[in-house]
C-alpha cells in the first residue's frame, strides 16, 4: 500500500519513524499518522480521535505501539484540523463519521482486519462502524468513552460555536492567547489554537448534538461478537467512570483503569496505556476470529 506523504499540520515535530499521509475516502482526503511496526508485524491498530481532537492526539503514542510490533495508525476525522471538511452540518451525521472509519480501515488494513480504538467522541463513532461492518475489525476498544449522552451536555459549546465559530470556542476558554503571536505562546497553545481555527464549526455543532443525544447501544455492540475493551484513565472526568465500568459489565467486555491517566491517557500515561492495549490485542489475534 502506498499513500501520499503530506506536510505536517502545525509546527509539532514529527517523531522518528512516523509518516504523515493522506488517506483518500469518499468525503475527500483525511490525514493520518502511520508508524510502521518494528520486527515481526503483529497486526494493524487504528485510532479514531475525539471531540475537538485530531490525529495529533496520538502523535507521540503511535511509536510506542510500533516498537511493540503493531502497525499503528491514527487519522483526523472529517472536519478536524487538516482533513477534508464539507460544508453543511448534515455532512457530520454519526453514520457518515462511521462510514469514514470503515473506509479508512479498509485502506490501512490492506485487506486484513484491524483493531479499532475510539477515544472519547471517537468511542461513539467507532462502535457505529463496528455495528455496520464487523467483518472489518478484530476488536473494539472504547478509550475514555461512555455509554450515552445526557440533556444539556455541551450546550454552552453549541451556543459559542454558533455565535463565534470553532475559534470562538478556543478564545472563550483561552482568553490569554487572543491576539498573541504564535511565537509568544507555548508549542501546545500555538498548535491547539491553529487546530481550533481550522476545525469546521459544523463538525463541532454536530458532534455536540451527538454527545447530548446518543443512546446506549451496549447490547448491539456486544451482538457483533467482537472482543471489546472499555478502558479509561483513573482520573477521567468526561464520563462518570462508574458508567464506563457498568457498560463493560453489561457487554461482558474487558475493563481496565489506566493508572496516572485522565481523559487522554495516551498523553498523560502513555506507557501504562500501551501496556493495557497491547495485552488486550495480544489476546485477540487474527487467528482467534472465525
Amino acid at each position: 500500500m502506498s499513500l501520499p506523504e503530506i506536510a505536517a499540520f502545525g509546527d509539532y515535530e514529527t517523531p522518528d519513524g512516523v509518516l504523515i499521509v493522506g488517506i483518500p475516502v469518499g468525503v475527500g482526503q483525511l490525514t493520518g499518522y502511520h508508524a510502521s511496526p518494528a520486527g515481526t508485524p503483529r497486526g494493524t491498530v487504528l485510532f479514531v480521535p475525539g471531540f475537538t481532537g485530531s490525529k495529533e492526539d496520538f502523535r507521540t503514542f503511535l511509536p510506542l505501539l510500533a516498537a511493540q510490533g503493531w502497525d499503528a495508525w491514527a487519522y483526523s476525522q472529517r472536519g478536524q484540523a487538516d482533513s477534508a471538511g464539507p460544508e453543511g452540518v448534515e455532512n457530520y451525521a454519526l453514520e457518515l463519521f462511521a462510514s469514514d472509519v470503515l473506509e479508512v480501515a479498509a485502506v490501512v488494513g490492506n485487506g486484513a482486519r484491524v483493531h479499532l480504538v475510539g477515544h472519547s467522541f471517537g468511542g461513539i463513532v467507532a462502535p457505529e462502524a463496528v455495528m455496520t461492518g464487523p467483518a472489518a475489525f478484530l476488536s473494539l476498544t472504547l478509550l475514555c468513552s461512555g455509554p450515552h449522552g445526557w440533556p444539556g451536555r455541551h450546550s454552552d459549546t453549541t451556543a459559542t460555536v454558533a455565535e463565534a465559530g470553532s475559534i470562538g470556542l478556543w478564545n472563550r476558554d483561552n482568553p490569554h492567547t487572543v491576539g498573541v503571536a504564535d511565537e509568544l505562546l507555548t508549542e501546545d497553545e500555538a498548535f491547539l489554537r491553529l487546530r481550533a481555527a481550522r476545525t469546521k464549526s459544523e463538525n463541532l455543532l454536530a458532534g455536540a448534538e451527538i454527545l447530548r443525544t446518543h443512546s446506549d447501544k451496549s447490547g448491539d455492540i456486544a451482538g457483533t461478537g467482537l472482543p471489546v475493551l472499555i478502558a479509561h484513565g483513573e482520573d477521567d472526568e468526561a464520563w462518570p467512570t462508574d458508567w464506563q465500568r457498568a457498560m463493560a459489565a453489561r457487554m461482558g467486555a474487558g475493563y481496565a483503569v489506566i493508572p496516572g491517566g485522565a481523559h487522554s491517557p495516551q498523553v498523560e500515561a502513555p506507557a501504562a496505556t500501551a501496556v493495557v492495549l497491547d495485552r488486550f490485542w495480544a489476546e485477540h489475534p487474527a487467528t482467534s476470529i472465525p
